[in-house]
């Protein structure tokens, strides 16, 4: 009786699932198009899909070595017993840097969204002032704990999803066929401009850090944990496919250039769009939108910072503990965005390579440890086989990516 009834009061797979999906669809997501803009629809689908097999798969794999650990275990935990001292402060150095420069970038990115939307409704905020309104919002709920941020998660993501109807459906109706081909346009063809989009896919499609949190939160229950990551991830890529089918559909690749010129970041992107709408409302219901995505995925991206912090420094979970902790999760990213305001887009570049350690290589390396350190309660498998040498070689593609990009032996598109 006891079993079932601590059955009955877990949380539902679909807490999980929004969390994860709020985590990974936020900001980044305006990216996308901007640098798909050479490869265009075709490859950057492509390329797309690998990316989301690709990270759930090293997602699966890192909650798998994770059932042999107590709840409440993070990810420096982890590493730290199967790969050693050395791999766990590397890690810890590159989890660092991706979700605290994803918190730079989400708050440097927004800031001027919501002093747009704040000036509007009659409020006078400088862009540093809605910067900290928003930033201190977040550290509120995140202080609070999982089960806050997974409801506030949950009514973004519905409000995303309601939006992405709205949005993404009059988007679609204006979709113009021959813009989404191209047609005509493609001198010079869209495959060299491929490989430079793997990186962004990748950060695009990070949620790795609020893994051990599931955990905890789903009291070491595997089943609803694995649910939550492929349906959110699932969520997560179908969300993107209607994004840069609407976004690619109506602004030419002609234009896109220009939109990097002026920053590449969400108030380009969204003002590239609006000259080009033919219902004014859209112009409304996007800027909301975009609203709602950064502040889902700056919850999820910081519950995994604060997560790894608190369990990198063992202060406990008391509310002065949890205050000390937060304080190390908003303040430098804060003040770093103040300091450099236009960091998006290369943010979001950097992000997708040091991703590569700890969201990539890592979940693969804890995996095969755990199989061979576990061997007694292990079963053999296909996939045991395969998923971390498929997860590896992704993993080494985009460090190869990222390295001839920042070279400049990729070609830029320019228009």
């Amino acid at each position: 009786m006891t079993e079932i009834a601590l059955t009955q009061r877990q949380p539902s797979v679909w807490w999980g699932a929004m969390i994860i999906c709020g985590t990974v669809v936020g900001a980044g997501m305006f990216t996308l198009p901007v640098v798909m803009a050479g490869a265009w629809f075709g490859w950057s689908l492509l390329i797309l899909l690998v990316s989301w097999g690709c990270m759930l798969l090293s997602g699966l794999l890192f909650q798998h070595a994770s059932r042999y650990f107590p709840l409440g275990s993070g990810y420096d935990t982890l590493t730290r017993s199967l790969l050693g001292r050395r791999w766990a402060a590397l890690n810890g150095l590159s989890i660092l840097f991706v979700l605290g420069i994803l918190t730079y970038a989400y708050i440097s990115a927004s800031g001027p969204v919501y002093q747009h939307s704040l000036n509007s409704a009659g409020l006078p905020v400088s862009t540093a002032g809605a910067k900290a309104i928003l930033t201190l919002c977040v550290a509120i709920v995140v202080w609070l704990g999982t089960k806050g941020v997974s409801r506030i998660m949950t009514f973004c993501v519905l409000a995303k999803l309601l939006l992405l109807v709205t949005v993404f459906g009059g988007l679609l109706t204006q979709v113009d066929l021959l813009t989404l081909a191209d047609a005509g346009n493609g001198e010079g063809g869209y495959w060299p401009y491929a490989f430079g989009v793997l990186p962004f896919c990748l950060a695009s499609f990070g949620y790795h850090g609020n893994i051990t949190g599931l955990i905890s939160y789903y009291g070491g229950e595997q089943k609803q944990v694995r649910r939550a990551l492929v349906y959110g991830t699932l969520m997560s890529l179908i969300i993107y496919l209607f994004w840069i089918t609407g976004t690619m559909g109506n602004l030419p690749r002609a234009a896109f250039p220009a939109v990097v010129a002026a920053g590449g970041d969400i108030a380009a992107l969204l003002a590239a769009l609006r000259d080009r709408l033919h219902v004014g409302a859209l112009s409304f219901m996007m800027t909301l939108f975009s609203h709602f995505a950064v502040i889902a995925s700056f919850l999820g991206v910081t519950a995994g910072l604060f997560d790894f912090i608190a369990d990198r420094l063992k202060l406990g979970d008391t509310p002065l503990a949890r205050f000390k902790v937060a304080l190390l999760t908003f303040v430098p990213a804060l003040s770093a965005s103040l300091w450099f305001p236009d960091g998006f887009l290369a943010a979001i570049g950097f992000a997708g390579l040091f991703a590569t350690l700890w969201a990539v290589i890592v979940p693969a390396l804890l995996y095969i440890k755990a199989r061979r350190r576990f061997a007694s309660q292990e079963t053999a498998g296909a996939l045991s086989i395969f998923a971390p040498a498929i997860v590896i070689a992704f993993g080494v593609l985009n460090i190869l990516a990222w390295t001839l990009s920042w070279l400049g032996m990729l070609p830029r598109f320019s228009g």
